[in-house]
Formats: structure tokens, sequence, C-alpha cells
């Protein structure tokens, strides 16, 4: 088992049991305590464990937020394919970051990174890499969502065209094969179109869940996607995709995450 699989394997298991010694750990997995530290010392670092009475726990946050298997499921789903995205973005370049949870997850995956220009209306976003004075982080004007946390409107779209980035990363309320990305909101969908206008390479973050036609806001189509980050590509959609958007598969079809979740 190498290092990924280890910390997948532990991010679960403390999921289910909320706190876990480092001892167990590392008698589980068959290595030294060394070893399990860090493993563990990486993922508190990107907000995923917290270190607590020589173990390590759930962040507080989620550790007081009780969810329901498949909300866990979800959520590990989303963490995973903001790991996959933080590990392809370079030191040194600047980054679009729009609305949505997903986005404030790969924020939080973001943090480790040692030099980096973010542009954002999210936040969220904005707290996430707050603790990382190597970060630049530059937050738009705008109408501000208290639901949300993040503000929209003309500022924002105008905010984005300011500026040409070198990776805009969006997320989607939902996806239709001819149609392509839609949003429930229409200021949502603004952002993100000014994103994938104003930058060199255009990332999207969506789980399989997305794949069901039910939003009216158009956001763009695929065709204006070149990486598609998500957890698998179910062949039927696939197949109608653009040959120049690359893939990035994360995680694994339903059936086999309800038996053994992929994490990072």
């Amino acid at each position: 088992m190498n290092a990924k699989e280890r910390q997948r394997s532990i991010l679960e298991w403390v999921h289910e049991q909320e706190h876990v010694e480092v001892e167990d750990i590392a008698q589980r997995f068959g290595v030294t305590t060394q070893t399990i530290r860090r493993d563990i010392n990486k993922m508190c670092e990107i907000g995923l464990l917290r270190r607590r009475y020589g173990g390590v726990s759930l962040p507080a946050s989620a550790a007081t937020a009780p969810r329901k298997d498949h909300q866990v499921r979800h959520l590990l789903v989303k963490q995973q394919m903001a790991m996959r995205i933080a590990a392809d973005i370079p030191e040194g370049v600047t980054v679009s970051l729009g609305v949505g949870s997903t986005i404030e997850l790969v924020a939080q995956a973001l943090t480790h990174h040692k030099s980096l220009r973010v542009l954002t209306n999210n936040f969220s976003v904005a707290s996430a890499l707050s603790g990382n004075s190597g970060i630049e982080v530059i937050v738009s004007g705008g109408q501000y969502r208290h639901n949300h946390h993040d503000v929209v409107g003309p500022e924002v779209t105008s905010f984005f065209s300011s500026f040409t980035t070198d990776f805009g990363i969006i997320s989607t309320g939902r996806m239709d094969q001819k149609i392509g990305l839609m949003d429930y909101d229409i200021r949502e969908a603004e952002v993100s179109r000014a994103i994938i206008t104003n930058t060199r390479a255009r990332l999207l973050v969506a789980d399989h869940s997305k794949w069901t036609p039910n939003s009216y806001c158009r956001v763009a189509s695929f065709r204006y996607v070149d990486r598609f980050y998500t957890d698998f590509m179910p062949d039927q959609h696939r197949v109608g995709l653009p040959d120049s958007v690359e893939i990035i598969e994360c995680g694994s079809p339903p059936s086999v995450q309800s038996l053994n979740v992929s994490v990072l």
C-alpha cells in the first residue's frame, strides 16, 4: 500500500471512529509511528484532520455537524477531487476561484503551496488561504450573499475580466450532455463565464451526480473546458464530450465507493 492509499484509508477510518490513536494506525498498516505521523501531518495541514490526545480526530466543523454515510462519502469524493487539482497546480501561478463549496475545498487543498496569486469572489476561499502569507489573495467587491459567503453581480464579472490568470477553476450546479454546464442562479453562471473567458487553462471540478439536466441558467458548453476533474465518468457521457477535454477521474463508481471510499 502506498502513502496515498494509506492516507485514504486513515481518513475513512477517522470518519467512522471520529478519533483514532497513532499507535493503532501504525499497527493496522504495519508501518512505523513516524510514517503515520508524516501522513497525519499532511492531512492536518490541509484541514482534513486535526491532532488530538495522542491521535487524530475530525476537524471541529466536521465533528460538530453529524452527517449520514452518503453525505460523508460525498464530502470525501469532493476532497479527493480538490486534492488532485491542487497537485496539478504549480507554484508561482495565478488562479481564479469562483463560487461553491467544492471550490472552497480546492482552496483548502492549495494551502500548502508556497507561492500563488489567487483571485476570488468567495470569502470562504479567502479565509481558507489566509493563514499562508506566501499566497496573495485578491478579493472582488460586489453584492454579498450571506448564505453563500461570497459576492456576485457586475462588479465580480468586471473584476475577473480585468485579469488573465493561468488557471481558472470552477464548479457547476448541473451538467447536460448537449447544453454543457448549468447553474441555478444567473449571477453564479455569470461569475463562472467570466472566469473561463479570462484564463489560460479552464478546469472544471464536478462529480458524477451533477449529470442531471434540471438547472436553467446556462454557463458554457464543454468546448470551454480544458480539464474535467470528476470522481468517475460514465461511458454514456464520456463519448459525448469533445476530444479537447482531458478527463481526470479521481475515484471509483458508486458500487465500489460504497465498499471502499477513495479520499485523497
